[in-house]
């Protein structure tokens, strides 16, 4: 087999670290990008580089341009009182895009897995139990995605906060899924059947 200049191999094994792209679909996407001129290269090299810069919101943990995210700053999301929990940053955009909750919401950074050295120093918890006492929610809905280590997670978080109302939203979805590849409209009637625990 031929050899590759290593700037092609280089730029292959970047992309094949992207989810879902292997050696042979990272390879075609580096030889497409030969075809690019200076100018087309530069501003995706330029778009990539910034990816160094993003900034996470000091409440939530989404992305954001300054301290807190578009939805943190937002008035009347605070005064419903109820925060969203969910696992990861794909987990609150999936929700935020079916247009059903209008709350504030916190990214843990995963669940609890003991087996895999996660504990809840490792996740946004504490910030979480802060945030419920300093601006006075009065329920947590947790949209963690079933499984063994979500359900952990939720049992963990109602233990540690007795004073709020916890409720787990519901769940058309098998046990495994996961909420960033559900359609909106799923996610929709997830939150309408939520329920206490």
């Amino acid at each position: 087999m031929i050899q590759l200049p290593s700037n092609i191999q280089s730029s292959v094994m970047s992309f094949s670290k992207l989810p879902g792209v292997g050696e042979k679909t990272a390879l075609r996407q580096v030889m497409a990008m030969t075809k690019w001129n200076m100018e087309e290269l530069s501003d995706f090299s330029k778009a990539i580089n910034s990816l160094m810069n993003l900034k996470f919101c000091n409440e939530c943990g989404m992305f954001c341009e300054e301290n807190l995210c578009e939805i943190c700053l937002r008035e009347e999301r605070k005064n419903v009182q109820t925060i969203c929990v969910v696992e990861n940053i794909n987990d609150l955009m999936a929700i935020e895009k079916s247009n059903t909750f209008s709350g504030l919401y916190h990214i843990l950074g995963g669940v609890l897995n003991p087996l895999a050295g996660i504990g809840p120093t490792q996740l946004n918890i504490d910030k979480l139990v802060d945030r419920v006492k300093r601006i006075e929610i009065k329920t947590l809905v947790l949209a963690i995605n079933p499984s063994v280590e979500g359900d952990a997670t939720c049992a963990y978080l109602k233990q540690l906060m007795p004073e709020v109302t916890v409720e787990r939203i519901g769940f058309g979805i098998p046990i495994g899924g996961s909420l960033e590849f559900l359609d909106p409209l799923t996610i929709s009637k997830a939150l309408e059947n939520r329920k206490m625990l």
